[in-house]
């Protein structure tokens, strides 16, 4: 483990070798990121926290394309780490990228050792994909698209029969709970919990915790049309912000091209393997418009396609995802769950044109953290999509979201370990009821939630400006404002305020972030976003776009960098 590298955006431990205290290690999240973090931490006692029932409420049961790792003949981590550096559009950390692609290939054996069926041929070689932007076929995936369901199938069945870690199901973290520590921001000693089932519904303090790891998932379902489940609504971002932390490169939003289009939410994605293996994107013409935008045509990177989907249906010329000559036939067997997902929109892709639609997937910003996952506050960790490496920059290369998950869950798990005293590493922690907030009408915080999600597409979604970023800002302020009581509702506003925020001071594009004002990128604005919740307020009110004074876009730097 190389935990002495480190992200120069996150300050640390003052002391990162000092043992940690008696407590429970807490994960916070039951997604691929925090059960391969629990199963890794094993003999050491762990709870999980669980929004749902385990498999229920994670994004990564619903990831369709696989995992990115240099396992082919020919291939390397090295031209891994390249194409992830390219995708990135000038932001990736190139430490980062070059760590994880080396330590992807020793993850996904740990993944065979825990029984996921990755596909292979007659010969017994994991079968791979290509998806866009990667140079190589590299993406080791389960029955064609059910490389989530199928990995996360296998890691719960491991947490199970491992009697190392507890579980509580149906509990949501609302709060971080500090204590004083080493550093003006205090220590993360606990979590605040609400219970929504009706057997034990109520808000918890759940402390002393000696860790608390973040595995919370995104933000993506802050936005009306989106592929993620309800729980990826940027709570943890939120929170960890209130208390506190730093927070990377909030602007980055990456949005998949071809969710399919039939109303549905959240709505059901079309694999980029289908592009893979040769599906084309049309319009209603017939043309295959992606080819004037890029080289590469459907495999060019996702910020380019997703706009180019984008610019189509604006124009009223829709678009449509043709699988009929690449796969035709063979789409019940090859792409079952995509099929699943047709069928139900009364679409036969075998023999239709799939109608296609971006939708807010994955957030590359997040609690910033070091190589072992550390953030800037005492006691927290963060892993998986809640967090920001370096490893994304401004658009995540395909299937590298799951990549980064098991390998940062390695190395936050043997962070920990290193810092646990045995004679601490015992379950100690413990639920305490604590006073009940005012609860918001159900019909009212139905009516501010679905506000707060078409206000992000509306004003925050794949293209974006000045004026449209000031209005949201305005909104969301308000929601937060009429949502005091609901602690849940209080943190999505923040959460999208920070993300608005984010992108109002990035005045150029780059990467997912395509502001129409600002479409260029900008040489002096091609580094990493880095703001606490005050920076950004400040930083926010002081915009030109805001009515601050005109100061050059690369001061914005400054006051973004830490």
């Amino acid at each position: 483990m190389d935990s002495a590298v480190s992200n120069p955006l996150v300050h640390g431990f003052a002391d990162p070798n000092r043992a940690l205290g008696s407590g429970d290690i807490v994960v916070v999240g039951a997604g691929l990121a925090g059960l391969f973090a629990a199963l890794r931490l094993a003999p050491l006692p762990v709870t999980v926290v669980a929004a749902a029932p385990l498999g229920e409420g994670a994004s990564s049961v619903w990831a369709q394309g696989g995992i990115a790792a240099a396992v082919g003949e020919g291939d390397t981590p090295e031209q891994h780490a390249a194409d992830t550096i390219a995708a990135g559009d000038g932001l990736v950390d190139p430490n980062v990228a070059r760590v994880i692609a080396e330590e992807a290939p020793a993850r996904i054996a740990d993944l065979l050792r825990y029984g996921v069926p990755f596909d292979r041929d007659l010969a017994g070689h994991l079968v791979l994909s290509r998806e866009a932007a990667h140079s190589a076929r590299r993406v080791v995936r389960v029955s064609g698209d059910r490389a989530g369901a199928a990995i996360m199938q296998a890691l719960i069945a491991a947490v199970r029969a491992t009697p190392s870690i507890r579980v509580l199901e149906n509990y949501e973290a609302l709060d971080l709970i500090l204590d004083a520590g080493s550093n003006a921001a205090g220590r993360c000693a606990g979590v605040r919990l609400i219970r929504r089932d009706a057997a034990g519904s109520g808000t918890f303090d759940f402390m002393p915790a000696s860790a608390v790891v973040l595995a919370t998932g995104g933000a993506s379902a802050l936005y009306a049309v989106t592929t993620n489940p309800i729980y990826a609504c940027g709570e943890a971002l939120a929170f960890a912000a209130r208390a506190g932390a730093v927070i990377s490169d909030a602007e980055f939003v990456q949005f998949h091209p071809t969710a399919i289009d039939a109303g549905i939410d959240p709505a059901p994605l079309a694999s980029e393997a289908l592009r893979g293996e040769g599906a084309t994107l049309i319009n209603r013409s017939g043309e295959r418009f992606l080819l004037q935008l890029h080289p590469d045509g459907e495999l060019g990177p996702r910020d380019i396609v997703a706009r180019g989907v984008f610019s189509e249906i604006a124009s009223g010329d829709g678009a449509f995802l043709d699988c009929r000559t690449a796969i035709g036939a063979r789409f019940p067997q090859a792409f079952p769950t995509v099929y699943t997902h047709c069928l139900a929109a009364g679409i036969d892709p075998a023999t239709q044109p799939i109608p296609v639609a971006p939708a807010a997937h994955y957030h590359m910003g997040g609690v910033a953290t070091d190589l072992s996952g550390r953030t800037s506050l005492e006691g927290l960790w963060a892993v998986g999509e809640v967090a920001a490496t370096g490893l994304h920059g401004a658009n995540r290369l395909a299937s590298n979201s799951l990549l980064e998950a098991v390998v940062m869950g390695a190395r936050v798990a043997a962070d920990i370990a290193a810092l646990i005293a045995p004679e601490t590493a015992r379950p100690v922690a413990k639920t305490y009821r604590v006073a009940e907030e005012r609860a918001l009408d159900s019909a009212y915080r139905d009516y501010l939630l679905a506000r707060l999600r078409n206000t992000m597409s509306q004003h925050v979604g794949v293209v974006r400006n000045g004026p449209d970023l000031v209005r949201a800002l305005k909104i969301l302020r308000e929601i937060g404002v009429e949502a005091v009581g609901d602690r849940s509702l209080v943190n999505m506003a923040l959460a999208a305020e920070i993300i608005a925020g984010s992108a109002l001071l990035r005045r150029e594009s780059r990467g997912a972030h395509f502001r129409s004002d600002f479409a260029e990128p900008v040489e002096a604005l091609r580094q990493r976003s880095a703001v606490t919740l005050d920076t950004i307020r400040s930083a926010v009110a002081a915009a030109p776009d805001a009515g601050g004074p005109a100061v050059a876009a690369a001061s914005f730097v400054a006051e973004l960098s830490l």
